[in-house]
């Protein structure tokens, strides 16, 4: 069996583009893939179809073989970015291919399952209303009546908007807009209850002052994770923060870190308890089950960052469904109506009680339906604003 083409879309999702990819055999057998980034979705859609070039002609079943080689290749414009997001993509339709070849699901590529209902936790469920403690209150309820036992969110996103600052900037918060990201929060405990599940993210756009303050202050909400104090680019930085913020919050990080080689340096200086790489960023479900087993020799959990397409949903769950160290995925609460229409089985139907339960599908267990990712193509002009 040889691989004969591979074909790339961009569709608009919810935030922001899916890359979106398919590879073809001389067989006749296909797997899908997503290879989703923002911002810059047009350079991986190109890098994506570029990468499908490279490995027309090889055998599909080479797996490890085709990843080692692509990640080798390309390591000359970096480890990471377009290129790693469109390897991603690309050895995500290569398991997915395998197991329709085999007749398996993808999880059994991956070790079988220790479990096929993989708990969720609700991200974009806050877009309803303003940013302000009642409209997060009401949401967070609806998540709640949903089945959630969790959701994520940055109460300080927006604050500088509502003060007319650039928060990107100035990576600082003034007292007033500290004490509404701390009502916010609140107002979002008291909605859910104390047996809730809260992640508090900061997109890493807090000074390390603020960003321990607040830390300190929101260790009473009793947050599940405190995720990303610090940005990817020094492991000794984000140790330094490990350090000042309160033992009881737990640490998460990943979404911008990449392979088992870039999550190294974060293990072995022990500075998060959790970690969120993105499947169609670090290198595919088959490296994400790499990084979980050395997550695994530290003690740290597993839950993967997942803003993206449908795709990117069921091939995280996959991986989930195959590490003993997983602890919850990310779900768009709220997403485009296509999102279903562009696959074959909806996700909506595998949605129970805030948990994903996979099929006994083979490979991803659903295929793309081209005719309808074309009648939501990307928008290849970024919208302007904070996309969180």
């Amino acid at each position: 069996m040889k691989i004969t083409d591979v074909k790339v879309w961009l569709v608009e999702g919810v935030k922001y583009n899916w890359t979106l990819l398919k590879i073809f055999t001389d067989t006749g057998l296909t797997g899908v893939g997503e290879a989703t980034n923002w911002p810059g979705s047009p350079i991986v859609y190109h890098a994506a179809r570029h990468v499908g070039e490279r490995i027309t002609g090889m055998d599909p079943m080479k797996t490890d073989f085709i990843w080692t080689k692509l990640y080798r290749d390309l390591n000359w414009m970096g480890p990471y970015g377009a290129s790693l997001c469109a390897i991603s993509g690309i050895d995500m339709a290569l398991l997915d291919l395998k197991g329709k070849a085999l007749g398996v699901p993808c999880y059994e590529l991956l070790g079988g399952a220790f479990r096929q209902d993989i708990q969720l936790y609700a991200n974009y469920w806050f877009t309803g209303g303003g940013h302000n403690a009642t409209d997060y209150a009401a949401q967070a309820k609806k998540v709640k009546d949903a089945g959630f036992t969790g959701l994520k969110f940055d109460p300080f996103a927006h604050t500088n908007y509502l003060y007319g600052e650039d928060l990107s900037s100035s990576l600082t918060l003034t007292p007033a807009q500290q004490d509404l990201a701390f009502h916010v929060s609140k107002a979002v405990r008291d909605a859910v209850g104390p047996d809730f599940d809260i992640m508090i993210e900061t997109h890493a756009m807090l000074n390390h002052r603020v960003a321990v303050k607040m830390a300190q202050r929101l260790a009473e909400l009793d947050i599940t994770w405190y995720e990303e104090p610090a940005g990817p680019e020094s492991a000794d930085t984000l140790r330094a923060m490990r350090e000042r913020i309160p033992a009881g919050v737990s640490i998460c990080v990943g979404e911008r870190h990449y392979t088992r080689h870039g999550i190294r340096p974060l293990l072995e200086k022990q500075v998060c308890d959790i970690m969120m790489p993105d499947i169609t960023r670090c290198g595919g479900p088959s490296e994400m089950k790499r990084m979980a087993t050395m997550m695994e020799a530290y003690n740290v959990l597993l839950a993967p960052h997942n803003p993206n397409g449908p795709l990117s949903t069921l091939a995280s769950a996959h991986v989930c469904a195959a590490v003993p160290n997983f602890f919850r995925q990310e779900f768009m609460f709220n997403d485009v109506p296509w999102r279903d229409t562009v696959i074959t089985h909806p996700i909506a139907d595998m949605i129970h009680d805030g948990h994903l339960r996979l099929s006994n599908r083979a490979g991803l267990g659903v295929d793309l339906v081209e005719a309808e990712m074309e009648k939501h193509p990307g928008i290849l002009t970024p919208k302007p604003g904070f996309y969180v």
